[in-house]
């Protein structure tokens, strides 16, 4: 693990910890989350963690959220939650919208839905809830998108205009009710393309520094990741999570092995944030006991985790659901009785 900065350092010395009141909601674009693109799963995790509530995007399959769940839960030692939106996108590139949540600190109300979009604007149409914060009974709205990257702002603009009508479509559908939009936006909060959102009272929550990593050690480039809310709501602190800082390895590790872009945050009420270093040894220790792969629910890049597996047999596995025991894998080419026994006996298998 490497020493942190002095910089860091100091401001690790004046954060205060983590309250037992209110919420600290955040925002993250994991970069493919659920590609097979060895993810630090341990560091996401870890990174994922200092927030109470997490809005997640680039989500390429629902079950890597699953498997984050679970390794948040284990680094944490916590119990979590998550729901997902189904696949959005024009073509063969589809994405996913995540939330994960503390359930010690926020509860799921109701309403998950993505934006019907009758003009057909948005990429990837947002994603939004209602949830609770348990200790101060405040409610919220939790909506999330992926603006277009496309060849330039230009391209980004229509989706960034239209998220004006659809901060009114939130107010129709959770009358009442704060609301917080987040993602990655591909757009610094200060463009003038912005003005439609803002004559509706949102405003961003992150207006300095930036959220994208370069891809030089220490660089980082646009402020693109944002949290624009109503003014309903009792935000006391917010920032910027430079992940690196807490990881072992450098920036460049980082982006390649978590994600290009930073999560963000705000804190609701007395709610707090602590920056915690990553060594690994948390989430070891409670991965040995609680992590298992199911042969039912696994992605493909799980189940080729599996002795003698790999990723071909992986996809066998998963056209052969639903499976009744481990046995039966025999059924799936070269896999014999010693295979399936290796399997077996790694301890990584559960239905």
């Amino acid at each position: 693990m490497k020493n942190a900065s002095a910089a860091l350092v100091t401001a690790l010395a004046l954060m205060p910890a983590a309250a037992l009141a209110d919420a600290i909601i955040g925002s993250w674009n994991i970069k493919h989350l659920g590609w097979n693109n060895d993810k630090a799963m341990a560091e996401v995790a870890h990174v994922a963690q200092h927030v109470d509530f997490l809005a997640v995007q680039e989500l390429m399959d629902p079950a890597a959220l699953a498997e984050l769940e679970q390794a948040v839960e284990a680094e944490s030692g916590e119990s979590w939650s998550s729901m997902a939106s189904d696949a959005l996108g024009r073509s063969t590139y589809r994405e996913s919208y995540g939330f994960l949540w503390r359930n010690s600190e926020v509860e799921y109300d109701r309403g998950a839905v993505v934006f019907l979009d009758s003009q057909d604007i948005f990429a990837r149409e947002p994603y939004s809830a209602q949830f609770t914060v348990m200790d101060s009974g405040q409610q919220f709205v939790a909506a999330t998108v992926h603006v277009t990257y496309g060849d330039g702002i230009s391209d980004r603009l229509p989706e960034i205009e239209a998220l004006a009508d659809y901060w009114g479509w939130l107010e129709e559908v959770y009358p009442g009710t704060p609301r917080l939009l987040m993602g990655d936006f591909n757009l610094s909060p200060d463009h003038p393309g912005w003005a439609a959102l803002r004559k509706l009272g949102a405003t961003p929550t992150i207006t300095e520094g930036a959220t994208t990593l370069g891809t030089t050690n220490g660089v980082w480039s646009n402020l693109y990741d944002n949290i624009w809310h109503s003014e309903r709501l009792n935000i006391t602190d917010s920032g910027i999570i430079q992940f690196p800082d807490l990881l072992p390895g450098d920036h460049v590790a980082a982006r390649d092995a978590v994600s290009d872009h930073a999560p963000i945050w705000l804190a609701l009420g007395d709610a707090g944030m602590e920056l915690m270093a990553f060594d690994g040894s948390a989430y070891e220790a409670a991965n040995d006991a609680v992590y298992c792969i199911d042969l039912n629910e696994a992605s493909a890049e799980q189940l080729a985790e599996l002795p003698g597996v790999g990723p071909a047999r992986a996809e066998q596995v998963i056209d052969m659901r639903p499976w009744d025991s481990v046995d039966e894998l025999t059924r799936v080419s070269g896999l014999g009785d010693v295979s399936v026994r290796k399997i077996e006996d790694s301890g990584l298998v559960c239905l």
